[in-house]
């Protein structure tokens, strides 16, 4: 299970080891920026399946949430927003700013979502 995507800033100097904030800002209250290591990303590739359409064309008859694309949106949600943080992670960032999460059609019945930011370390304000 992955840890959330979106921390307070002040939780940041509890976080245990290896964990990392993702911030939609581009400032953190209480913190300075002092090293910026660069964009990081991930991202992730999904198609629909056959079961899934079959649900989804029956939903569409009688209306209501798609609980199926829901689920399968949000965890490419997650696994995309895993890789950002391990890139991140392996260039030595304890953050990741300016986070967005973006998706595109790659082909019929495929989309990719894509998280992209700056890694960055961040250090308490003295």
């Amino acid at each position: 299970m992955s840890t959330p995507a979106i921390h307070h800033s002040a939780d940041l100097a509890q976080r245990p080891s290896g964990s990392m904030l993702l911030t939609t800002t581009d400032l953190v209250p209480g913190y300075r920026v002092t090293r910026v290591l660069g964009l990081v990303r991930g991202n992730t590739v999904r198609t629909r399946n056959v079961g899934m359409d079959f649900l989804a064309g029956l939903r569409n008859i009688v209306g209501g949430e798609v609980s199926q694309y829901t689920a399968m949106l949000a965890q490419s949600r997650e696994q995309s927003l895993d890789r950002l943080r391990a890139e991140a992670l392996a260039l030595g960032a304890n953050a990741v700013v300016g986070l967005r999460i973006t998706t595109s059609t790659v082909m019929a019945g495929a989309a990719e979502i894509l998280a992209y930011g700056t890694a960055v370390v961040l250090e308490p304000e003295l």
